[in-house]
């Protein structure tokens, strides 16, 4: 699948967040928020979005240990949107069932299925599966070349160090896509865009504090690297996932995401000692133009997304709706938004180049 110069596909991210409600302190059931994604799937399919992806994770605050699985629910009554992991913790993850249940979700969506790989950015998944943290680097690495193996021959003979040795055995079903498409995830680590260069792979930077333009060494080091690694420049793709919201209004879209968001940054921030609680005047600051937060009116956040794709030539953008707990209804207004207002005016300006 390739972008030409003048088109960029937008689409969603989620981890099906069920934290506690800042209002009320009512904390959403699993199966609610499940079924909720369903819905946002069609709606983001109809709304015309290009794409629909749900991260894996393994505690009390998400919903989405498997992702394939609700995806799956809603391939059959979707018609055009892709459906993606955001990510796939394919350290702590077995390859060969990976490969089926996407491939299994291709067949049912009719090749509209992709796996982005990546470490996670949490690894609670680790201690659960049985995996040590000391081979956090080398089970990825083993991993994506057992999966890309299983991507590109229905036969394997495939041996590692952490998994048991495979000598001729065939991996079904087999994908509706020849390849299935295969996304490299990074929070910003060289090593991960390098890899992803080499590779031909796409790759997705996570891009949720700071500036994003400051990501452009990241991508030249990707596209050098696959440059070198004889792999066309022009077929390359770039995604960036992002947290925001969007609202009739900027304003109203501010005052509807802060308190999620702050609820949410604060108890990241407390696990991984930042040290500080996540303010107002942070939070502001990251929705400015040149900020990490695409929060506000559709008009505010297509500029912050066409200047994305002026400072890093991006192909995609996951817009992360909800950070936090929020009411249904306003995360369905905010992706009819982003997908019949914020992605015709993208369209309409890069038509234009």
């Amino acid at each position: 699948m390739t972008n030409p110069a003048n088109t960029m596909e937008i689409g969603i991210s989620t981890f099906l967040e069920t934290t506690p409600d800042p209002a009320t302190g009512a904390i959403m059931s699993h199966a609610e928020r499940l079924r909720n994604a369903v819905e946002e799937i069609v709606l983001a399919d109809q709304a015309g979005l290009d794409v629909y992806g749900i991260g894996e994770h393994h505690r009390p605050d998400y919903a989405g240990s498997s992702p394939a699985t609700v995806l799956a629910a809603a391939a059959a009554m979707t018609k055009h949107i892709r459906l993606t992991s955001a990510v796939t913790v394919l350290s702590s993850d077995d390859p060969v069932r990976v490969y089926q249940q996407f491939a299994t979700l291709d067949g049912i969506s009719n090749g509209r299925a992709e796996i982005m790989a990546g470490r996670g950015s949490f690894i609670e998944s680790f201690p659960l599966f049985g995996y040590s943290l000391d081979d956090y680097n080398e089970l990825f690495d083993e991993k994506l070349e057992l999966l890309l193996a299983i991507r590109d021959s229905e036969k394997v003979n495939w041996r590692g160090g952490h998994r048991p040795a495979i000598q001729n055995l065939g991996v079904y079903p087999r994908a509706v896509q020849s390849p299935l498409p295969v996304w490299i995830a990074t929070g910003g680590n060289p090593e991960s865009a390098v890899r992803a260069g080499m590779l031909g792979l796409p790759v997705a930077f996570a891009i949720i504090g700071g500036m994003p333009e400051s990501f452009a060494p990241l991508v030249e080091l990707y596209k050098k690297a696959a440059i070198r690694a004889g792999h066309d420049p022009s077929k390359l793709q770039i995604a960036t996932h992002s947290h925001g919201f969007v609202g009739d209004t900027t304003e109203q879209a501010a005052e509807s995401f802060y308190l999620p968001t702050q609820a949410q940054m604060n108890v990241i921030g407390r696990e991984r000692g930042w040290g500080q609680s996540y303010s107002r005047a942070t939070y502001d600051q990251a929705r400015s133009l040149r900020g990490a937060l695409y929060v506000g009116d559709p008009e505010y956040v297509a500029e912050k997304i066409l200047l994305l794709r002026k400072n890093l030539g991006v192909t995609r953008f996951f817009l992360h709706v909800n950070v936090g707990t929020m009411p249904h209804r306003e995360v369905m207004h905010a992706i009819e938004l982003l997908g019949t207002k914020v992605a015709p005016i993208v369209r309409k300006e890069l038509a234009k180049l």
